[in-house]
């Protein structure tokens, strides 16, 4: 089976193993994890902060970074199909009482124009504009890089109506690689950010939450609330380390996997890439209606050997460490093949469909 469904079905590698069967841990609650500690300072080093913190997932790292800069009762603005607003079950508004005010971007991507007049008057009757959350790349907006001159604007924005700003930087590396921007270029304009190791990184668990010593004080006490306290962490910290210090560059490789994908697409008639360009590893198209669903695409590409995620009318395919060049190039002859298959009026077989 070739997995397209996302980056992070990823296995640890050989050498990867290898490094979290040796690392070196003591307990992360109670004190000091050393491998946990490296990792920490690392991660804060290339990301320009002072420091960071190791969680078990960017949800965690995210919903940490609302309850610092929010207080009950106050605002935050994002992006409307964000994953802290789409994927993250409100935790907002459930762990940290904050209400989130959504803003529609083109394919995730927000300019700067679009928030002037969002933050609430203050006002008894109002919310308060507290917080901007930014994501990049963006998921749901098919893996876009946001424009860099945006992001600066828009925080510089943040800053001078005395707002914080939060970055979901889970795929930031692919950001970086693909831009030529750095990832401590892209973190200066931000007051947190969150980064994750087992999406393109390819490591098995983690998370890290990175900002200023005070900061990464109160997110300490904060995972402990929420339930990320963790003993010897060393061993899924290596893990995410090992990631850190071999696969960031590798990156460009998924990328380019991605835009042979997408030329396929292209050139099948019946599917729509949305967006049509593809900035990293994730391709997302729209199946014409005559072909069927996007569900129906999926199960027919399932039974020829390749597994995507069905999202309404799109599907969704990811390229990543797990994924080479030769596996994306069959991948999308099957594709010609599958929506050929449905165009004649071929059905994949459906669950309970032998019943």
């Amino acid at each position: 089976m070739i997995d397209l469904r996302s980056d992070t079905i990823t296995r640890p590698t050989a050498e990867m193993r290898k490094a979290m069967a040796d690392a070196d841990v003591g307990d992360d609650a109670i004190d000091i994890d050393p491998t946990v500690e490296r990792l920490q300072c690392r991660i804060a080093e290339v990301l320009g902060k002072e420091a960071a913190i190791f969680m078990p997932s960017g949800t965690m790292t995210n919903q940490v970074a609302v309850r610092i800069h929010c207080k009950p009762g106050d605002e935050l603005i994002c992006e409307a199909n964000c994953h802290i607003y789409n994927y993250e079950q409100g935790g907002f508004a459930q762990l940290s009482g904050a209400v989130a005010r959504p803003v529609l971007g083109q394919f995730g991507v927000l300019q700067c124009e679009q928030l002037q007049g969002l933050i609430r008057p203050e006002n008894e009757h109002f919310t308060r504009t507290r917080l901007i959350c930014l994501e990049n790349t963006h998921n749901r907006g098919g893996g876009r890089i946001q424009p860099y001159d945006e992001i600066e604007g828009m925080t510089r924005w943040a800053r001078e109506h005395g707002l914080r700003a939060h970055l979901d930087g889970a795929r930031l590396f692919n950001a970086a690689v693909a831009s030529g921007v750095s990832a401590d270029r892209w973190a200066q304009h931000f007051d947190t950010v969150s980064v994750c190791f087992s999406k393109g990184l390819g490591a098995p668990v983690g998370s890290a939450l990175a900002g200023s010593r005070e900061v990464i004080r109160e997110a300490r006490r904060h995972r402990k609330l929420f339930g990320g306290g963790m003993r010897q962490a060393g061993i899924i910290a290596a893990g995410a380390l090992y990631a850190l210090e071999h696969h960031i560059e590798r990156l460009a490789i998924d990328h380019e996997n991605a835009q042979i994908l997408a030329e396929a697409i292209r050139q099948i008639e019946g599917l729509t890439l949305e967006p049509d360009t593809i900035d990293t590893n994730i391709v997302i198209f729209r199946v014409d209606p005559q072909l069927g669903t996007g569900a129906e695409l999926v199960a027919a590409w399932k039974e020829r050997g390749v597994s995507a995620l069905a999202i309404g009318g799109q599907v969704r395919a990811v390229t990543h460490l797990d994924v080479n060049t030769s596996e994306v190039r069959r991948a999308a002859e099957i594709l010609r093949d599958t929506t050929s298959a449905l165009r004649r009026g071929v059905r994949p077989v459906q669950q309970g469909d032998a019943y």
